[in-house]
């Protein structure tokens, strides 16, 4: 039987790879994007043209009316979501003293306010199955910090707690809620920084080198499947060492 799993923010990125990753895994894969269709469209393409079956469904993780209709969407089209990754995220980063409440907003309503909606939409069917997989992709970041990063930091924080606590409420269900803790991986938004900062980086990851989005989407992968089927409440980090 094939599983249905929705990837937020899976048209690019660690998203991406974790879309195409649970696809090759036999799953159905609804990739949700907020702006960018022709990306989503493109992982699509690529699970079909392999013989799986995607969805791209638009939709802003951070608003409930657009989080419901992307739902009944998926339910439509493929059925009610089995496996949930919450990956959608954005940054804002600023000195908190220059930091202005859009910035802090956004982030949060985002990376954030998102997994809420999208796990308490997901776990009604995941509920009524007794089974079902909540993950979500946090951040070193949320772990230990980083200067400019208060909003985000914050956000990737707050999923931990959220995952704990939800992880205890729906495990007599057989359902589990798991943390995946990237450090620096190589996305286009690492591929943005300036070489002085790539060598900052670099001595703090014992591995010496950033980590690549297929490293995070095995370990989704694992987390997805049966065999992860006494895992619950866990932040696990995926970082090359430099939280050690």
């Amino acid at each position: 039987m094939s599983r249905v799993a929705l990837v937020t923010g899976g048209s690019r990125g660690i998203g991406r790879a974790i879309a195409l990753r649970l696809a090759g895994d036999g799953m159905s894969v609804a990739v949700n994007y907020s702006s960018n269709q022709a990306a989503a469209d493109e992982v699509v393409d690529l699970i079909t043209s392999r013989g799986g079956k995607a969805l791209a469904v638009r939709a802003n993780v951070g608003r409930p009316e657009d989080v419901e209709a992307m739902f009944s969407s998926i339910k439509g089209e493929l059925g009610p979501v089995e496996v949930l990754v919450n990956n959608a995220g954005i940054t804002r980063d600023d000195l908190l003293l220059r930091m202005d409440l859009e910035a802090w907003d956004d982030v949060i309503e985002t990376n954030l306010r998102s997994v809420y909606l999208c796990s308490k939409a997901a776990l009604r069917a995941m509920v009524r199955a007794r089974w079902g997989r909540v993950i979500s992709i946090s951040s070193v970041s949320g772990t230990s910090g980083n200067p400019g990063q208060t909003n985000y930091a914050a956000s990737k924080a707050g999923m931990i707690g959220f995952t704990m606590s939800l992880a205890k409420e729906v495990a007599s269900r057989s359902i589990t809620a798991n943390v995946v803790a990237p450090g620096f991986i190589e996305t286009d938004l690492t591929a943005d920084l300036d070489d002085s900062v790539k060598e900052l980086v670099l001595p703090s990851i014992a591995m010496g080198r950033f980590g690549t989005s297929d490293e995070i989407a095995s370990l989704v992968s694992y987390l997805a499947s049966d065999d992860a089927s006494y895992i619950t409440g866990q932040t696990i980090a995926v970082d090359g060492g430099i939280s050690i």
